[in-house]
């Protein structure tokens, strides 16, 4: 198995650990696991040899993960703070490396539509300090999720997923009723936005590098 092969598995393994653990109320384990799981995918990313910004940006979202540990008003704002400096990361990356404009105007109709819709039916519930740090953070949450679909579908899942991930806090934030275990469906859709963000990204970088090796082959001049 090479080292990328390894460090997917770990990632898989890991995050396997935390959503059961998560389901079987160990709080312990979660606080234990918790905090390597985007360091391992970093690696991957690295071993990969993945874009930079894709680094980055899940730095910031192992910055938000470990804040996001402490049952704390600042913790919670410093947190969401992460999160949306590793979104700008990812707006930039999607600029970068992605394709020219996001595929289809009716899919920004429709992040707008759910991005319009969702905070102003959380608003009423929320607490007043958190209303406007939330609306802000939705509208770049929302364009981070319609800007993934750059690169591709899979990149476009994993955007789509973040934004539900988020939601599902906001909806606790709000005290709104919840599915059973509520954080493990917030882990589960995480773990894997962040996990399809990164591999959509390696998939295009990995494409657009054959795409120029092949145009190279094609105005290499032919020996006579």
């Amino acid at each position: 198995m090479n080292l990328p092969a390894a460090l997917r598995t770990a990632f898989f393994a890991l995050c396997a650990t935390d959503l059961v653990a998560l389901l079987a109320d160990v709080h312990a384990v979660h606080v234990a696991v918790k905090p390597l799981l985007m360091l391992v995918l970093i690696a991957y990313v690295i071993a990969c040899g993945g874009p930079r910004l894709l680094s980055v940006a899940l730095l910031f979202g192992w910055g938000g993960d470990v804040l996001l540990l402490f049952d704390h008003d600042l913790a919670f704002l410093a947190g969401m703070g992460s999160f949306a400096a590793g979104h700008i990361c990812y707006l930039l990356l999607f600029k970068r490396n992605g394709k020219p404009r996001p595929p289809g105007t009716m899919l920004g109709v429709v992040y707008c539509v759910v991005l319009v819709n969702t905070v102003a039916a959380l608003w009423p519930d929320l607490p007043a300090d958190l209303r406007i740090p939330v609306a802000a953070y939705s509208v770049l949450l929302t364009a981070m999720a319609f800007g993934s679909s750059r690169l591709g579908k899979v990149a476009g899942i994993g955007g789509a997923l973040f934004l539900l991930s988020d939601t599902l806090i906001a909806m606790g934030v709000a005290e709104w009723p919840a599915l059973p275990r509520p954080d493990f469906w917030v882990m589960l859709t995480y773990v894997a936005a962040q996990y399809l963000l990164a591999q959509g990204a390696l998939e295009e970088r990995t494409a657009q590098r054959a795409a120029y090796g092949e145009e190279r082959a094609e105005t290499r001049p032919t020996p006579h």
